[in-house]
Formats: structure tokens, sequence, C-alpha cells
């Protein structure tokens, strides 16, 4: 089997990583260019200890390490003074941040994240914790869910609410959730692709976000309809049947991340 039949499962899912990591869709394509290219000139190679998954998510962190440290030193400055994107996510430790990102979003095991990182597992249970405990205290904001399975969206509504934040609607149709925006603007979206009168969630996000801007997490059993490389993608995209930490994990990225997280209501 070729290198890149091996990799091409895994290859949508490091560049959401990449993205969710850097806070930038384009900066994070570019991390996963230079890894591909990397293996392909036989530069790096895929560790025959790992599986293809983890090996590739290795590759990518040894190239994040070699290059990604320049651009982290040359936004020190920005660590302590500024509120953008890349400000906050300079607070984060690079490693802490890595290991929260690979365990809670991506779904490896504290033991894979260590083979990537090239840690030990106590380590990253450290890196786990302090990432954790600096999301958690950035955020807090208004929810609006859009999910027409009842049962579903009570889960996912209890997940937000146990974080601290408060959900203000939960719409089950596309119409639905223009009306609530236009009762409410939510700081957060946590929307579904496939709704109950057959319209599109996407279709109602991207109406809504043609209006203002607002983090948005899909939770899907569809993730290939927006895992395409055709258009812009989704930095949060969250597989069904989901994990309650991966959700918890997203809206706290999701919301430390966004430009406009500040100026979303509380």
């Amino acid at each position: 089997m070729s290198l890149l039949a091996r990799l091409a499962p895994h290859l949508p899912y490091v560049r959401r990583y990449a993205r969710a990591l850097t806070g930038d869709q384009p900066a994070g394509d570019a991390y996963v260019r230079v890894a591909l290219e990397a293996l392909a000139a036989g530069e790096r190679t895929l560790e025959p200890n790992m599986s293809p998954r983890v090996a590739l998510y290795h590759v990518f962190h040894a190239i994040w390490c070699s290059t990604g440290a320049q651009l982290e030193d040359r936004s020190a400055d920005l660590a302590t003074t500024g509120d953008d994107p890349s400000s906050r996510l300079m607070r984060i430790a690079p490693r802490s941040r890595q290991a929260f990102l690979l365990t809670a979003l991506e779904g490896f095991t504290p033991s894979e994240t260590a083979q990537i990182l090239d840690a030990d597992f106590p380590e990253v249970e450290q890196l786990i914790a302090e990432a954790q405990k600096e999301i958690d205290a950035e955020l807090a904001t208004d929810v609006l869910i859009i999910e027409d399975e009842p049962v579903i969206a009570a889960d996912i509504e209890a997940l937000a609410r146990e974080l601290g934040h408060n959900v203000v609607d939960i719409a089950a149709t596309r119409a639905e959730a223009i009306e609530a925006v236009a009762k409410h603007k939510p700081g957060l979206i946590l929307a579904d692709i496939q709704l109950a009168d057959g319209s599109s969630g996407i279709d109602a996000v991207r109406e809504i976000l043609g209006k203002f801007d607002v983090p948005v997490i899909f939770i899907t059993a569809f993730p290939e309809r927006l895992l395409t490389g055709e258009r812009p993608e989704p930095t949060f995209l969250i597989t069904k049947p989901f994990q309650p930490e991966t959700v918890k994990a997203a809206i706290g990225q999701a919301l430390f991340f966004h430009p406009a997280r500040d100026k979303a209501p509380a």
C-alpha cells in the first residue's frame, strides 16, 4: 500500500487538529503540507511501532517543533498584551495546548499522545490539566443549539450548562434557528447538519454568519459533508456518537480562539 493510501483517511483530521492548534486555517494547512512534503521526500519517516494515524501526528509534531517554535518566539510579545486569537493562543504553553487538543479533540489516549509528543504518561496528564485550567478560566457565554433529536439536544444542553454557559434556545430546523438568533444573539452555536424538516444546519449557520460573527461547532453523523477541502471548513467538527469530554473541549477551544469572544453576550 502506498504512503498516500495509508495516510489518506487521516488527513482531514490532522488538518482539523492543525487548524485548532494554530487558530488559523491557512497556517494549520501549511504545517500539514510541510509534514507531507517531508514524508514524500524521505526527510521524515513514519515510526514502524506506531499506527499510521499516530505516526502521522508524530511527524506533524516533529515539523511543528522545528518550525513552530520560531512562530511562538515571534509572537511572544503578544502573549501578555493582546486579546486577538494569536495572543490568547500564546497564553497556553505549546505542549499543554498540544496535549489537550490531542486527547480531548482528536480522541487519542494519553499513551498515544505521549508517543506523538515524545513524552511520558505523567507529563501528558499534567499538560492536559494545565491547559484545561487556562481555558476554563476564560469562558462564559450564551449558546444556541441547532439539533432536531430531543435526547441529543438535551445531552448537549447539559454539557454546555455544566461548563457554566447559558443555553438560550434549541432549534430543530433552519427556520427556528434564524428566528432564535433574531431574538437573542448567541455567543456560541452548536449545530447539527441534517435537521428535522429536511433543512440544513449548514445553510442555517451560513445565513447566521452572514449577519454577525460567532464561533460554531458542528456535531454531526455526516462529517464528510464538511471535510471536503473544496471550501472553508469548520475548525471544530465533532462526529456522532460523541464523547462528552470531546464536546467540552471543543466548546472551550472555539470560544478561546474566536476573535469575537469578548463581544459575545454573557
